[in-house]
């Protein structure tokens, strides 16, 4: 996915998007917008950063999880199996983006999926149908011919914490430093 930052308006309707599609209860985001706030008054300014699972190639999720629930699936996505599911949270500890939570009522991890039940019926993620200013892309980003894929290399991108090893694919563009600073920080 590539998010440009550069159209993100912090509307907040891919996180109402996201909770209709996937029926997450109150009080927990699978996904987030932060709003950023620069400068000091009157020269103040705002930014917002959706935050949402990386869906990394090397996600340190996986390789903790003591059951093999958190597994990437052959298209690059990082689900959770809920029927393997122990909720022992070592996920969640290794996660240095903290976008894995506990489901209040099933008592297990949970994340963004991607709406990976969407996209293997042929549908984008819930989030990206539901942007009204076209800031989240979505596909295939090894086919050239893909939205995604143009952006991603025609534009300077960005993505949050590559120091930590973990490849993510998400791609900002316009990713302002100062906001990933607080990144990996409970809400």
């Amino acid at each position: 996915m590539v998010i440009d930052l550069r159209r993100c308006i912090g509307c907040h309707t891919c996180e109402v998007a996201c909770k209709m599609e996937n029926k997450v209860p109150l009080g927990v985001w699978p996904a987030w917008v932060k709003q950023i706030e620069k400068g000091s008054y009157p020269n103040v300014r705002k930014s917002f950063l959706p935050l949402l699972c990386d869906h990394c190639d090397n996600p340190s999720c996986v390789t903790v999880c003591p059951t093999k629930a958190s597994f990437k699936r052959k298209d690059g996505i990082v689900i959770i199996d809920p029927h393997t599911c122990i909720g022992c949270g070592y996920c969640m500890m290794a996660c240095p983006y903290a976008v894995r939570y506990i489901h209040p009522i099933q008592k297990i991890v949970q994340k963004c999926s991607f709406c990976s039940h969407r996209i293997d019926a042929g549908l984008k993620p819930a989030c990206v149908e539901a942007c009204a200013t076209g800031a989240r892309i979505f596909g295939n980003l090894l086919d050239p011919r893909e939205e995604v894929a143009i952006l991603k290399n025609t534009h300077p991108v960005q993505t949050i914490k590559p120091e930590y090893g973990t490849h993510p694919n998400i791609y900002y563009i316009g990713l302002d430093k100062d906001a990933v600073s607080s990144v990996g920080k409970p809400r």
